[in-house]
């Protein structure tokens, strides 16, 4: 590989890993811990991931359990979650708070579906704007004779190719996660 498609290439996964991450808050009705990732608290006036403040366990298939390691921080981690826009009402037992998935409706789904479908769109452009990129890239660089630069942006073309089919996939696995009842 040249430089042109390793860096393109570089590129390429991280917009793959941005896309997994933004599917990995989407809320399905099975309990995923990185859903609270986002949910910052107030410790010690600090905000503070609820990840750094306590453990995120997943005793069943639509509960998630918040155990804090500092029992002091419970009340402002509750209230975190709370106030997030996670639509989830954690219940609060003194020693953990439980935060209970309920399955979402046909329509809801329907709406994550299209979520899930807006971001993989995204990715799909980003991925392409690195093509893009390094395709002017390689057409800049004038010390490469033509045939290189065609051989070059064809071997783009299939990173770019191989990148939107793997978004492809893992838009029918999180769609298929979502429509699951």
């Amino acid at each position: 590989m040249s430089q042109y498609t390793d860096n393109a290439s570089k590129s390429m996964d991280k917009c793959i890993e941005a896309l997994k991450a933004n599917f990995s808050r989407v809320r399905t009705g099975r309990a995923n811990p990185h859903i609270l990732d986002s949910i910052r608290v107030d410790y010690y006036g600090q905000p503070t991931p609820v990840t750094q403040l306590a453990g995120v366990k997943v005793p069943e298939a639509s509960m998630l359990v918040v155990e804090p390691w500092d029992k002091t921080s419970l009340k402002a981690i509750e209230k975190a979650i709370e106030t997030s826009d996670l639509g989830i009402t954690p219940s609060n037992d003194g020693a953990c708070i439980r935060l209970p998935f309920p399955k979402p409706t046909e329509e809801r789904r329907r709406e994550l579906a299209k979520e899930c479908s807006q971001m993989a769109e995204e990715g799909r452009v980003a991925v392409r704007n690195v093509r893009r990129e390094a395709n002017g890239k390689v057409e800049r660089d004038e010390e490469l004779p033509e045939d290189v630069q065609t051989r070059e942006k064809k071997a783009i073309q299939k990173l770019t190719d191989s990148h939107v089919a793997l978004i492809d996939e893992l838009l029918k696995a999180k769609t298929a996660e979502v429509m699951e009842i």
